[in-house]
């Protein structure tokens, strides 16, 4: 039952996003969209504790799949930041803006960057790639993403000045390139940097909402000090050059975890 608890925990918290934005939309597809990631991520975090080496993996297909092929292809839903900007500038609270608020900006308070470790479809298939360890420091090239996502806002409100007609065709379309030119500027960093993860710490504007709630977030990996033994394990397998031997809010890179677990798997003493 021990075991049983978090994963638990995460269902009951999707499942009262579910029932509440399905009676008060009176939409049954959100019943079923935030049940079934609820469901996914779940069942991961108990795969997870059952030790199952690709538990995360697991849910990153089967959130990431469902977001990019079903809602972004099939739906043709804008799942990107320009989705979200469109739906707010319509003053359209479903779709993107309440996947934006609940993944993206409010639920971070309480998951912190999970999204991104759990969640994310450009990342899914970052993370296939070979460089699941940085081989390199980090670079400071964090700027890339607030550019990003000026960017974005720049795109989107020049549509609506600009009285372009059919701009939801243009939403979908933007969402197909967008995602194709993620994959191959993600793909291109991290074989350039050695980094799966490069295109997450330097470019993704996603991240610009994800940081700054994450710095209060509840779950948090932590450490014990009187089990460390400062071995530096920890550090050399975290994807995100994140010091979690450090259980300050302040820590190097705190706001960027992604709860992935690689330290917590790879600690010889138990520590996180």
């Amino acid at each position: 039952m021990k075991q049983l608890k978090l994963p638990l925990l995460i269902l009951t918290v999707f499942e009262i996003v579910a029932v509440t934005l399905w009676l008060t939309k009176d939409n049954l597809f959100y019943l079923f969209n935030f049940s079934y990631i609820g469901l996914s991520i779940s069942l991961g975090v108990l795969l997870f504790t059952k030790g199952y080496k690709y538990a995360r993996r697991v849910v990153q297909l089967l959130v990431g799949l469902y977001i990019l092929v079903y809602l972004g292809f099939i739906c043709q839903e804008n799942m990107q930041i320009e989705g979200f900007w469109y739906y707010l500038f319509t003053g359209v609270f479903e779709a993107a803006t309440i996947h934006y608020a609940v993944a993206k900006i409010f639920g971070p308070l309480i998951f912190g960057r999970g999204w991104c470790g759990y969640a994310c479809w450009t990342a899914m298939v970052l993370d296939f790639l070979p460089y699941k360890q940085p081989q390199a420091p980090r670079k400071k090239l964090g700027w890339i993403r607030y550019v990003m996502f000026v960017a974005s806002l720049v795109f989107v409100s020049a549509l609506f000045l600009a009285k372009v007609g059919n701009i939801e065709r243009i939403m979908f379309w933007a969402f197909v390139v967008g995602n194709i030119l993620y994959y191959a500027v993600g793909i291109i960093l991290a074989f350039a940097f050695k980094d799966n993860r490069a295109f997450c710490k330097y470019i993704c504007p996603i991240t610009v909402f994800l940081k700054p709630m994450s710095y209060f977030s509840l779950l948090r990996i932590k450490c014990d000090k009187d089990k460390c033994i400062s071995c530096g394990k920890c550090k050399r397998v975290c994807p995100m050059d994140v010091d979690v031997t450090d259980n300050s809010r302040k820590r190097k890179n705190g706001t960027e975890c992604i709860l992935c677990m690689e330290c917590v798997k790879n600690c010889p003493t138990k520590a996180l």
